[in-house]
């Protein structure tokens, strides 16, 4: 059986580095078979364009390499490429390791999403207890049932609904409690017309019509937000200062690295300590940046 390969190459303990193997992941998730097909370089894959095949390799992984009963997403919703989130995942644990975090590791995943995979890979890989929150009521109801589809997982995370727009971490950590870690991968864009433009380069990138719908979806909240990620990076930097006896290392993920500069000046004049992680992808590189006070 011809498998497809992937191509990028990620932190060495990431185990989608080596092909899928679509006879498997179609035995865990029957659905998954009308998408599987043969390229025209004589290799099983599927079309990565299309956003339920996504959503049915997505389901067929975290149900065969995760051990998930199951998963579902809401219509309209993101759909996580999952390898590179197992990858931050990894990251964050590398770093907590150099940093001489070796206690029992809980983390707080900002903006969960519907998903809920953050919380899921860091349970699943690493055993870590994990608290996700989320501002949209959807996205908390959908997270919830993804955990309760798999009932060892509510051992081990817990969703939380943040109410108020203006905070991040008010009103989600409470008193008393103390994480290892927080996470976050920000809406990166600034505006629905900026999304937009992002869509449209990706689906000729794909070589799509451009009204075609974008394989891993995402509404407004996943997507933009005022100011784009750097002015989310700031507001999270500020707010994060009332929580430093809480958290023993912030991290969050920055698509821009031209961003970069702003939020180093915003965590300069708050005197913090902070490193930059850059994770490679092939030729793709991400990073995340981690500080504390």
């Amino acid at each position: 059986m011809i498998i497809f390969t992937l191509k990028k190459k990620m932190h060495p303990k990431n185990i989608h580095n080596i092909p899928y193997n679509f006879k498997e992941l179609a035995a865990s998730n029957p659905k998954l078979i009308p998408f599987v097909t043969i390229s025209a370089q004589k290799v099983i894959t599927i079309d990565f364009a299309n956003n339920e095949a996504v959503l049915q390799l997505n389901r067929a992984i975290l149900i065969n390499q995760y051990g998930l009963s199951d998963w579902s997403i809401p219509n309209g919703y993101l759909c996580p490429p999952i390898p590179g989130r197992a990858d931050y995942i990894h990251h964050i644990a590398d770093f907590l390791k150099d940093n001489s975090v070796k206690s029992k590791v809980k983390g707080l995943d900002i903006g969960v999403g519907a998903n809920c995979i953050y919380p899921i890979l860091g349970s699943r890989i690493y055993n870590w207890k994990m608290v996700g929150a989320d501002i949209n009521e959807v996205a908390i109801t959908s997270a919830t049932k993804n955990i309760e589809l798999t009932p060892d997982l509510k051992e081990h995370i817990e969703v939380r609904h943040q109410t108020d727009n203006s905070n991040i971490f008010k009103g989600i950590i409470k008193e008393g409690e103390h994480y290892q870690f927080s996470m976050c991968n920000p809406p990166f864009h600034s505006s629905e017309k900026e999304a937009n433009k992002g869509t449209q380069r990706k689906l000729l990138n794909l070589g799509l019509a451009t009204n075609s719908k974008l394989n891993f979806g995402g509404q407004a909240n996943e997507l933009w937000c005022n100011g784009g990620e750097a002015l989310f990076i700031k507001r999270m930097i500020k707010q994060s200062v009332d929580f430093k006896s809480q958290v023993t290392w912030f991290t969050c993920l920055v698509s821009k690295k031209d961003n970069l500069r702003k939020i180093y000046k915003q965590l300069d004049k708050l005197k913090t300590t902070h490193k930059t992680i850059v994770m490679t992808q092939g030729n793709k590189q991400s990073r995340f940046v981690a500080w504390k006070f």
